[in-house]
């Protein structure tokens, strides 16, 4: 079956039409449907995309236990990689249609989240408290299912859902209703998790939700979100970890876009978007980028451990996504991923599963926390008849809080603190700095692909990057300078394997007397084997921009961590000479220090919460190499 009406006329009939798909996707004014075959497969690389004739190949179904292809941890629920090979795609006029799907409510029974409201709070208690608070990241997503039973023939129900998503909810990313003969999936998802059209590689890192009343549209209320220091820095942090997945899948990392204001029926949030060049197979970008931090947390890795921890169960295809390959008119590969979040899964028995979760920060209260699932969830729930509707006259016919030019004005003020390197085009034949172009820098990474980022910036100042991890146990000869990177964890663990790892590599770099730059965790060891006091700090630094003294100037840097080192003054006398320290003289909180041959910075200057940052690494790099030219830091600003 390949045309809607006769889908539709299958599924009235209560005969199975075989596996489709319905989409919608953002500003369009058709449905696209995809009809084919469905087949499972292993792995993100066995995903079907055969050459031919321009379009659409295949539209996989991506589960989040696929995230244990990067070696992550994740409780294995057993959901299939299900792929729907494209044989026909027809477009359809959206007013044809909504005149063509069901128009009827959608019943349920029995609906209920599976864990409760008084649960999670406690649950986002022990994460604020024993994950954040202890330095295990900056941001953590946690997330519960509601669990109903659709009364009636389930496809019937899912297409009569989609109907109403496409009248009553805006600004989605994608619209769509997916059938693969084993599950349906009906949702509208507000996030492009990454794109790929004509080598353009496109992520949107959303965060931040201002819940909307139902009411009038409240711009006083709105400028307060937008001035909210939670919300500021949550949509910063992920801004900072999908950069972070940029500096691998595009050649030159991602320029920083916007922010803008997404509005949605029952919410808005904020976003940005991220754009570069890339040639990677379509494929290694979606493994290369499991999952976005929206969904998942920072640092990823340690995210991923967090939440087996204390979700305890599979998330399905909750945090997944669902992916569009194909190939332009030149051959080239094409890639389409919207997150699988404001999603319903059914049952061929009538089973629903909305899950729904909610991102945890410093600033995270249990019923702010609570309150944001519910409202997250909103808007597919009232699809399924399972929440108040939206207010009348939405899908585009109310006023937009975005043209107001308080918030416009509001929105563009959020750039002001960030660093320029990652929100201007760059030149990728820039020459760099004097005395640094050729010279080799390893980057040993202790579980943050914030190295990534710092590879381009060390690479944007002429050195050449290679990335490695803690773990690999291999030599360091032949680099000029040697980057001991940041991570997640206690620094001060004595036998855990990371942190021995680092003191191993670190001792042998400080009694060789090798060029060394420390960075956040790197720092940390740093300054324990220098003999100075650790430090956890009663309120995490996790995604906290500062003005610090810096060596006799101020730097507005930005901050990922947990534990500081502490000193009460400004020097001291070690094994491998007087050691510099730039401290916080309030606390004695040790910022940056450097000695003969070695610094360390306990913030992130790669991070875009530090427009002073390609300065710092500029006038350190100029100690630390000494074949460049005591002045080339005088070149670099900003």
């Amino acid at each position: 079956m390949t045309h809607l009406t006769d889908l539709l006329a299958a599924v009235a009939d209560g005969v199975d039409p075989g596996p489709f798909a319905l989409v919608r996707r953002e500003g369009g004014d058709e449905l696209e449907l995809f009809t084919g075959p469905v087949d499972t497969v292993e792995r993100l690389a066995d995903i079907p995309l055969p050459p031919g004739t321009p379009g659409a190949r295949t539209l996989a179904v991506v589960p989040y236990r696929q995230i244990a292809e990067r070696g992550f941890a994740c409780v294995d629920d057993g959901a299939p990689l299900e792929c729907l090979q494209v044989r026909e795609h027809r477009r359809i006029p959206l007013a044809e249609a909504l005149a063509a799907l069901p128009d009827q409510p959608v019943r349920t029974e029995g609906a209920a989240f599976d864990v409760t409201d008084e649960e999670y709070a406690r649950i986002v208690q022990r994460v604020l408290a024993e994950e954040i608070g202890r330095g295990e990241g900056a941001n953590f997503v946690i997330h519960r299912v509601l669990n109903a039973t659709v009364q009636g023939a389930p496809l019937l129900a899912a297409l009569a859902a989609l109907r109403r998503l496409l009248v009553a909810e805006r600004g989605a990313y994608w619209t769509f209703v997916v059938h693969t003969g084993t599950r349906i999936l009906v949702g509208a998802s507000p996030e492009r998790h990454v794109s790929v059209d004509d080598g353009l590689v496109m992520m949107n890192p959303i965060s931040g939700t201002f819940r909307s009343s139902g009411e009038a549209p409240d711009t006083a209320a709105l400028l307060r979100f937008l001035a909210d220091p939670k919300e500021v820095e949550e949509l910063y942090m992920v801004l900072d970890e999908e950069l972070k997945m940029m500096a691998t899948v595009a050649e030159h990392g991602g320029q920083v876009i916007g922010p803008y204001l997404k509005e949605m029926s029952h919410l808005a949030h904020t976003e940005y978007l991220l754009a570069g060049r890339g040639t990677r197979d379509v494929r290694e970008v979606l493994r290369e980028t499991m999952f976005a931090p929206t969904v998942t947390g920072s640092p990823m890795e340690n995210a991923c451990r967090v939440i087996a921890r204390h979700e305890g169960r599979g998330r399905g295809y909750y945090a997944g996504v669902l992916a569009l390959l194909g190939h332009d008119e030149a051959g080239r590969q094409t890639l389409d991923a919207p997150i699988l979040i404001r999603t319903a899964e059914i049952s061929p028995t009538g089973q629903l599963r909305v899950p729904v979760g909610a991102t945890l920060v410093r600033h995270s209260t249990a019923a702010g926390e609570v309150a944001e699932t519910h409202a997250k969830a909103a808007g597919v729930l009232a699809a399924l008849g399972l929440g108040p509707a939206a207010p009348a006259g939405t899908g585009g016919q109310v006023a937009r809080l975005a043209d107001d030019p308080a918030v416009r004005a509001a929105l563009a003020a959020r750039n002001a603190p960030l660093a320029r390197f990652w929100l201007d085009q760059r030149a990728p034949d820039a020459p760099g700095l004097p005395g640094l172009v050729g010279r080799r820098a390893l980057i040993v990474d202790a579980e943050d692909t914030f190295t990534g980022m710092l590879a381009h910036q060390l690479g944007a100042l002429g050195l050449a990057v290679t990335l490695r991890p803690w773990h690999a146990c291999e030599p360091v000869d032949g680099y000029d300078l040697v980057v001991a990177g940041p991570g997640p964890g206690d620094p001060g663990s004595p036998d855990e394997p990371k942190m021995v790892a680092l003191r191993k590599l670190l001792t042998g770099l400080l009694a060789a007397g090798r060029p060394t730059l420390a960075v956040c965790l790197g720092h940390q060891v740093l300054a324990g084997l220098l003999g100075l006091p650790m430090h956890r700090r009663q309120a995490p630094y996790q995604g906290l921009q500062r003005e610090v003294p810096l060596f006799g100037r101020t730097r507005r840097v930005g901050f990922y961590s947990t534990f500081t080192a502490l000193a009460d003054g400004d020097r001291l006398e070690t094994a491998y000479g007087t050691v510099e320290l730039a401290r916080d003289v309030s606390d004695g909180a040790v910022h940056a220090l450097r000695g003969r041959g070695f610094a360390g910075v306990q913030f992130h200057p790669e991070s875009v919460l530090s427009p002073d940052g390609l300065a710092v690494l500029s006038e350190l790099l100029a100690d630390l190499l000494p074949a460049a030219p005591a002045g080339i830091a005088a070149t670099v600003r900003g």
